[in-house]
Protein backbone atom coordinates (compact mmCIF):
# COMPACT_ATOMS: atom_id res chain seq x y z
CA UNK A 1 0.00 0.00 0.00
CA UNK A 2 3.26 2.45 0.55
CA UNK A 3 4.29 1.66 -2.63
CA UNK A 4 0.74 2.67 -4.10
CA UNK A 5 0.99 5.50 -2.35
CA UNK A 6 4.74 6.97 -2.82
CA UNK A 7 3.66 5.98 -6.66
CA UNK A 8 0.89 8.14 -6.55
CA UNK A 9 2.30 10.94 -5.04
CA UNK A 10 5.54 10.80 -7.22
CA UNK A 11 3.30 11.19 -10.46
CA UNK A 12 1.51 13.92 -8.77
CA UNK A 13 4.58 16.00 -8.21
CA UNK A 14 5.77 15.37 -11.75
CA UNK A 15 2.21 16.20 -13.26
CA UNK A 16 2.53 19.83 -11.32
CA UNK A 17 5.80 20.40 -13.35
CA UNK A 18 5.55 24.26 -14.92
CA UNK A 19 4.36 23.61 -18.31
CA UNK A 20 6.72 24.74 -21.24
CA UNK A 21 3.75 24.34 -24.45
CA UNK A 22 1.76 27.67 -22.99
CA UNK A 23 1.26 31.61 -24.29
CA UNK A 24 2.67 33.03 -21.41
CA UNK A 25 1.09 36.10 -19.59
CA UNK A 26 1.34 39.34 -20.82
CA UNK A 27 -0.61 42.34 -19.30
CA UNK A 28 -3.45 43.44 -22.17
CA UNK A 29 -5.74 46.27 -21.83
CA UNK A 30 -6.34 47.84 -25.23
CA UNK A 31 -9.21 50.18 -25.83
CA UNK A 32 -10.32 50.63 -29.52
CA UNK A 33 -12.80 53.97 -30.21
CA UNK A 34 -15.76 52.87 -32.25
CA UNK A 35 -15.35 56.12 -34.02
CA UNK A 36 -11.96 55.65 -35.23
CA UNK A 37 -11.98 55.35 -38.88
CA UNK A 38 -9.36 53.04 -38.72
CA UNK A 39 -11.31 50.46 -37.00
CA UNK A 40 -14.28 50.97 -39.29
CA UNK A 41 -14.27 47.38 -40.33
CA UNK A 42 -14.25 45.60 -37.66
CA UNK A 43 -18.15 46.30 -37.52
CA UNK A 44 -19.09 44.42 -40.05
CA UNK A 45 -19.54 40.26 -39.73
CA UNK A 46 -16.37 38.11 -40.91
CA UNK A 47 -14.29 40.92 -40.21
CA UNK A 48 -11.12 40.91 -39.06
CA UNK A 49 -7.99 43.28 -38.00
CA UNK A 50 -4.35 42.82 -36.31
CA UNK A 51 -3.34 44.98 -33.69
CA UNK A 52 -0.19 45.10 -30.99
CA UNK A 53 -0.44 43.70 -28.05
CA UNK A 54 -0.01 40.34 -26.32
CA UNK A 55 2.98 38.34 -26.97
CA UNK A 56 2.80 38.03 -30.60
CA UNK A 57 0.00 40.53 -31.85
CA UNK A 58 -3.61 39.87 -31.11
CA UNK A 59 -6.12 39.17 -34.08
CA UNK A 60 -10.03 40.76 -33.33
CA UNK A 61 -12.67 38.96 -35.24
CA UNK A 62 -16.24 39.74 -35.59
CA UNK A 63 -18.11 36.16 -35.48
CA UNK A 64 -21.41 37.96 -36.16
CA UNK A 65 -22.39 37.30 -33.19
CA UNK A 66 -20.31 39.22 -31.30
CA UNK A 67 -16.37 40.58 -31.26
CA UNK A 68 -13.54 37.84 -30.46
CA UNK A 69 -9.79 38.84 -29.62
CA UNK A 70 -6.95 36.09 -29.46
CA UNK A 71 -2.96 36.79 -29.09
CA UNK A 72 -1.52 36.06 -32.68
CA UNK A 73 1.42 33.84 -30.60
CA UNK A 74 0.83 30.20 -32.19
CA UNK A 75 -0.19 27.81 -29.44
CA UNK A 76 2.10 25.37 -30.88
CA UNK A 77 5.70 25.72 -29.58
CA UNK A 78 4.74 29.18 -28.09
CA UNK A 79 8.31 29.91 -27.21
CA UNK A 80 8.97 30.42 -30.58
CA UNK A 81 6.53 33.20 -30.44
CA UNK A 82 5.31 32.50 -34.41
CA UNK A 83 2.43 35.15 -35.09
CA UNK A 84 -0.44 33.36 -36.95
CA UNK A 85 -1.17 35.05 -40.26
CA UNK A 86 -5.16 35.47 -41.36
CA UNK A 87 -5.92 33.36 -44.10
CA UNK A 88 -7.63 35.26 -47.11
CA UNK A 89 -11.43 34.31 -47.35
CA UNK A 90 -11.64 31.67 -44.47
CA UNK A 91 -12.30 32.20 -40.97
CA UNK A 92 -9.22 30.61 -39.92
CA UNK A 93 -5.64 31.67 -39.08
CA UNK A 94 -2.44 29.78 -40.11
CA UNK A 95 0.78 29.43 -38.23
CA UNK A 96 3.34 30.03 -40.94
CA UNK A 97 6.11 28.05 -38.64
CA UNK A 98 4.38 24.37 -38.42
CA UNK A 99 1.28 25.11 -40.47
CA UNK A 100 -1.32 24.50 -37.74
CA UNK A 101 -4.64 26.37 -38.52
CA UNK A 102 -6.94 27.79 -35.97
CA UNK A 103 -10.72 28.80 -35.78
CA UNK A 104 -11.36 32.52 -35.54
CA UNK A 105 -14.66 31.59 -34.19
CA UNK A 106 -13.00 30.16 -30.53
CA UNK A 107 -9.53 30.41 -30.87
CA UNK A 108 -9.73 26.46 -31.53
CA UNK A 109 -7.69 24.07 -33.36
CA UNK A 110 -8.31 22.93 -36.44
CA UNK A 111 -5.21 21.43 -38.54
CA UNK A 112 -2.17 19.69 -36.66
CA UNK A 113 0.22 19.99 -35.41
CA UNK A 114 -1.48 22.56 -32.69
CA UNK A 115 -3.65 20.77 -29.84
CA UNK A 116 -4.15 23.83 -27.68
CA UNK A 117 -6.22 26.60 -28.75
CA UNK A 118 -4.92 30.70 -29.30
CA UNK A 119 -4.76 32.40 -25.81
CA UNK A 120 -7.94 34.56 -26.05
CA UNK A 121 -8.93 37.84 -24.33
CA UNK A 122 -12.11 39.51 -23.12
CA UNK A 123 -14.00 42.07 -25.38
CA UNK A 124 -16.20 44.40 -23.67
CA UNK A 125 -18.35 46.35 -25.95
CA UNK A 126 -20.06 50.24 -25.28
CA UNK A 127 -21.34 52.29 -27.48
CA UNK A 128 -18.17 54.00 -27.51
CA UNK A 129 -15.70 51.36 -27.62
CA UNK A 130 -14.27 48.15 -27.67
CA UNK A 131 -12.06 47.30 -24.92
CA UNK A 132 -9.55 44.08 -25.24
CA UNK A 133 -8.27 42.69 -21.72
CA UNK A 134 -7.28 40.00 -20.12
CA UNK A 135 -9.33 36.87 -19.11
Amino acid sequence: MKVVLCALLGLLLVSCGKQNDVVPYVPVNITIQRADPRYNSISSAGSVITLNGGVAGIVVYNTGSGIVAFDRCSSYQPEKACAVTVDEGLFTVTDPCSGSKFSLLDGSPVKAPATRSLRSYTVVITQFEIRIVNS
